[in-house]
């Protein structure tokens, strides 16, 4: 029996006695969503790169992958993910990646993790084995379910390998660094986004403005001009530490809050510790202030709030859904995960 068909028939038992699964890869990322119980279903043996091709940018891999081992075999081609996934641990794999939907520093400036999903497949709520999407740039028309999975947290499927789409590593980066408030620092990012510009990470902390940029060296000499600052040392080494959440920053057990708000938003009155990515539309906030008073101030900004560590795991951890978003979500579930055996509660109660 392989891998998948054990995988199936472990899926098929659960479905047919209403147990809960849950999904398991690295478990790196077990920290994020809401509190969920159940058997285990690991991916832990299902490893290894399928096919990769090198002068098509496209790469197949099984869920089950360690990123690191992804990603070395890319940098021999001089190529990676462009949406620079945090790790958050040795044992991150592939799977976590795509089920958690999280991106790194260089997101708004090359796309998100679910941009560069070609296809998947995975095992579904009732035990079959599904692909969905493709293995080229050039797909086929319809909805596209195989990007629906993408920050699902394992709640709609068990995704056992994805065709990927990657980029060729820019010939040079740089890291600019200047002193002014977080006011100017938004005002600075939105302006330099309007300009063609080669913007890689943009983030402001403690005083302090981050610049990243990367492309040809005559692009990236001639922005350098533009932006000003002076040269960071140990750039590499920073921006790995914002991706992983390494900085002294996110240190303690003060409850950690993920904002996402309009690039533009002025610096927002909640008490805390701020950190400011993505040129200012995802911001870091560290405090200990009530959901409901962070919620409502970021959703009067025009943006959403998500409990990303610490905290009560039992409560709302994500923006509370509307309720005819909340009905879609049901029905997506429901055709996927006919009885919910997959990570239920997760990302929602009642998901």
């Amino acid at each position: 029996m392989t891998i998948q068909q054990d995988l199936q028939q472990q899926v098929q038992s659960a479905a047919a006695s209403r147990s809960p699964l849950v999904i398991c890869g690295g478990n790196s990322k077990s920290f994020y969503g809401r509190a969920t119980s159940g058997d285990t279903l690991s991916l832990d043996g299902h490893q290894g790169i399928i096919d990769y091709t090198p002068s098509e940018l496209v790469v197949s891999v099984r869920a089950g992958t360690l990123l690191s081992e992804l990603q070395a075999e890319l940098a021999k081609e001089a190529q990676m993910l462009p949406f620079e996934p945090p790790h958050f641990g040795e044992t991150a794999t592939l799977g976590g990646c795509i089920a958690s939907g999280i991106s790194g520093p260089r997101r708004p400036y090359t796309g998100a993790v679910r941009d560069f999903v070609l296809g998947v497949n995975c095992i579904n709520g009732k035990g079959e084995y599904l692909r969905l999407g493709g293995q080229v740039m050039k797909n086929v028309a319809g909805y596209d379910l195989s990007r629906t999975l993408t920050g699902s947290l394992g709640t709609l499927a068990v995704l056992l390998d994805a065709h990927l789409k990657v980029l060729p590593r820019p010939p040079l980066e740089t890291t600019l660094l200047q002193h002014c408030s977080a006011a100017t620092a938004v005002e600075l990012f939105n302006r330099w986004a309007g300009q063609p510009l080669p913007l890689s990470g943009a983030c402001y902390l403690d005083g302090a403005l981050y610049v990243r940029l990367s492309g040809m060296t005559e692009g990236v000499q001639a922005a350098v001009n533009t932006v000003g600052g002076e040269p960071l040392d140990n750039a590499t080494q920073f921006w790995n530490q914002l991706r992983e959440q390494q900085l002294p920053f996110f240190s303690g057990e003060t409850p950690l809050w993920r904002l996402s708000v309009p690039a533009a938003t002025p610096p927002l009155a909640l008490d805390g510790a701020m950190l400011l990515d993505w040129g200012g539309a995802q911001r870091w906030l560290k405090t200990d202030l009530p959901a409901d008073v962070v919620r409502h101030c970021v959703t009067a900004a025009g943006g959403h709030a998500t409990l990303f560590r610490g905290g009560d795991r039992d409560s709302a951890v994500f923006q509370p859904l509307q309720p005819a978003m909340l009905a879609l979500h049901q029905r997506l579930k429901h055709s996927l995960d006919p009885v919910g055996i997959f990570n239920p509660g997760r990302m929602y109660p009642d998901l």
